[in-house]
């Protein structure tokens, strides 16, 4: 009883990730490096699943998925009452928290190493890839555990677009509501246990990542190594190991007309 809510949930936490690991993570850069009329609409209007109830999160997705829906009626795709759309739900609800997290993240990465990127040759595509992101990765990878443990956790949204059909749509949130209105109050204190541990571990992992700083990302550490290359590329003589006095005594003999001035 207590395995198939629990290989449920992974199966819809695994897909409902990848939705969120994909739209948030494209979302989150388009609100970050895209500036257009109505951004603060689009930005709202992607966070109303945090501050609505689940229950209207939920009714939003029949009717999305429902009678009437482009889904339902020009792709003939019907996805209700099924786990697919308990994915789709729990997805939805989650996706603001990545959304925000990647955005913030972004926006933080300083713009003077893009600029360098961007004047070394590097492309739009490849100042992402190889400068933007991996500065930013904790963020991300922080806003995705949360977007996972939220939507591990959905409740009402589920329940309302699939429903709590054992076997088939209920997930362990769903089960331990069954159980507990069965007075199964064992079987109960079991899936608690296991909602509990998996919740836990994904936050301890995001405050490790929020609390682990990585000296390698500040600017002001990359700095010495830009500095020390345009030492070496300007005075191929110098060597940034050794100490700077014996090349300030050796200045007056690479600029003899400046000592004679002194």
């Amino acid at each position: 009883m207590i395995w198939q809510p629990s290989i449920l949930s992974l199966r819809v936490t695994l897909v409902a990730s990848a939705l969120i690991l994909v739209f948030g993570l494209g979302l989150g850069i388009f609100l970050a490096r895209v500036r257009f009329r109505g951004q603060i609409f689009v930005s709202t209007l992607l966070n109303l699943p945090l501050v609505l109830p689940p229950s209207v999160v939920g009714y939003f997705l029949l009717l999305a998925l429902g009678r009437g829906s482009p889904i339902r009626e020009w792709l003939r795709i019907d996805l209700l009452f099924s786990w697919q759309a308990g994915a789709i739900a729990s997805a939805v609800v989650a996706l603001p928290l990545m959304v925000e997290s990647t955005r913030a993240a972004i926006a933080n990465v300083s713009p003077e190493l893009e600029a360098a990127a961007r004047t070394l040759g590097s492309t739009e595509p490849e100042v992402l890839w190889r400068i933007t992101l991996p500065l930013a990765h904790r963020g991300i990878l922080a806003g995705f555990g949360l977007s996972v443990a939220r939507g591990l956790g959905e409740f009402g949204a589920t329940l309302m677009v699939a429903g709590s059909i054992p076997g088939r749509t209920q997930t362990l949130p769903l089960a331990i509501y069954d159980a507990v209105q069965m007075q199964r109050y064992g079987l109960a204190n079991a899936m608690v246990l296991i909602m509990t541990a998996i919740a836990f571990a994904l936050l301890w992992w995001v405050r490790h990542l929020e609390s682990k700083q990585s000296p390698s990302q500040s600017p002001i550490a990359i700095r010495p190594e830009i500095d020390s290359e345009i030492d070496s590329e300007v005075n191929p003589e110098v060597n940034p190991d050794e100490p700077i006095g014996r090349y300030s005594e050796a200045a007056p003999q690479l600029h003899p007309e400046r000592s004679l001035q002194r």
